[in-house]
């Protein structure tokens, strides 16, 4: 099972997945393998984001009508399947990732999902990929779960590149909780970004207490 919000007791979260959209054979597979990846030590667990957070973003990606999207640290491809499923056949995403092994994972879905005709996959480094991409504010919607360390410049460099009311997603702005007492770098470059953003004129932004923290900022 992939990761549930600490926020939740095991009996909640499971309530709370079966009071919502039920995942479909190609999704539930996806997530099942990814956790057998973890299971043996073959992939970090916490890098899966929730089933229910997936949910979530193929209904928002359905009901703002997005057709130009991009996210930032891909794995296996559960979440970049949903916000694929969300688009029109003429949608595009571009997922940065550095891994060939975690991504070619994900492409088996897609593939078998038949959305990827909708989905570019570019392998390197993210920043470096997404400073590549044109600076023109096309994009509709960005998924963001990378290195946390590096979210400060992510979010500077999509800011250009959303188009106004277009949406950022920045995944695991909680911390398991560490936000209260941070322990690591990643922990502290959370904290200090969610305070900027709180403050950022540029944004419309709510830290929502899903999954492991997910922050919603809209470009103003």
């Amino acid at each position: 099972m992939t990761p549930r919000s600490f926020l939740l007791t095991p009996e909640l979260a499971e309530h709370v997945r079966a009071s919502s959209e039920p995942l479909d054979d190609v999704a539930a597979d996806l997530v099942a393998e990814t956790a057998a990846l973890a299971d043996r030590g073959e992939a970090p667990a916490t890098f899966q984001i929730a089933v229910e957070q997936g949910v979530l973003m193929q209904l928002l990606t359905r009901a703002l009508g997005v057709r130009r999207a991009v996210e930032i640290g891909t794995f296996t491809g559960f979440s970049a399947l949903c916000i694929a499923r969300g688009m029109p056949e003429d949608g595009s995403l571009v997922c940065l990732d550095r891994s060939e092994e975690w991504t070619a994972v994900a492409r088996r879905y897609w593939e078998r999902a038949g959305v990827a005709g909708r989905i570019e996959l570019r392998l390197g480094e993210a920043l470096e990929e997404l400073r590549a991409l044109p600076a023109d504010p096309v994009l509709d919607l960005a998924f963001v779960d990378a290195d946390k360390t590096g979210y400060p410049a992510y979010v500077e460099e999509l800011y250009p590149r959303m188009r106004p009311d277009g949406l950022v997603l920045l995944d695991n702005t909680l911390r398991g909780g560490r936000v209260l007492d941070p322990r690591t770098d990643d922990d502290r470059a959370v904290v200090a970004l969610n305070a900027a953003l709180a403050r950022d004129p540029r944004w419309e932004t709510v830290l929502l207490p899903l999954a492991d923290g997910l922050t919603v900022l809209r470009k103003r």
